[in-house]
């Protein structure tokens, strides 16, 4: 089965991409289209989340006397005047390589889970069945978050998450960090990768959605308490 019939497949008839995939795994292709699309997006968002982090740090008191004023100042100045080549290294370099293992480890994890209900699959077939899904959430969903940053010229302030419908909290408060994680298409993603774990593991689909949410329900806990210690560092 081709690219293009594959990703309008995830869209329209997931169970049939992911029995295909089951049987013949595909990886390559998808992960470089998602690497391109995730390298594109960092770099037009970028201006705005420079923005937005000098505006933060700007407001932060408390690590303006815990550096000193110099340094302060140093820290704001290098900000707001990145050099393009750096904001360039970080979109086309870094960016790929955070998703990568991103990728890889989250597909580990899964299968780790999935060992626990079957001994069915390897870690191609993962590999490929999460590839796959994140069309949903890289693509389809970045496309709507660029433009939702466009239109309102801020990356923190943007969210397709149940935080959309609290639009009067900080997006440094707590409970705006916990709700940005019931993101709308997070959630779509991760119901459809359970029927590739499903197909994978040869399980049900009501086990293959214990560990595909499972999964999110772990990541999500991790970022919120790394959001929340990095919150208190700043003070």
């Amino acid at each position: 089965m081709n690219f293009f019939n594959r990703f309008q497949g995830i869209f329209l008839s997931p169970q049939q991409i992911f029995n295909s995939i089951s049987q013949k795994p595909v990886w390559v292709d998808a992960l470089i289209f998602l690497l391109i699309a995730g390298a594109l997006f960092s770099y037009l968002s970028a201006p705005y989340a420079q923005k937005d982090q000098v505006q933060l740090l700007k407001n932060n008191v408390k690590l303006q006397e815990r550096l000193g004023e110099e340094r302060f100042n140093q820290t704001i100045e290098r900000l707001e005047n990145p050099s393009k080549s750096s904001i360039f290294l970080r979109s086309v370099l870094l960016s790929p390589i955070t998703m990568i293992i991103g990728f890889l480890f989250a597909s580990l994890i899964i299968m780790v889970i999935g060992r626990f209900t079957s001994t069915e699959g390897n870690f191609i077939q993962i590999l490929s069945a999460y590839l796959h899904a994140n069309f949903i959430d890289k693509i389809f969903g970045n496309a709507i978050r660029l433009f939702l940053v466009f239109t309102k010229k801020s990356m923190m302030q943007t969210t397709t998450s149940l935080a959309l419908f609290f639009p009067r909290l900080e997006f440094t408060s707590p409970a705006f960090i916990i709700l940005s994680q019931f993101d709308f298409f997070q959630l779509w993603m991760f119901g459809i990768l359970g029927f590739g774990i499903s197909s994978i593991l040869k399980i049900d689909l009501k086990r293959a959605l214990f560990i595909s949410y499972g999964f999110w329900a772990l990541k999500s806990l991790f970022y919120i308490a790394i959001t929340m210690i990095s919150m208190q560092f700043l003070g």
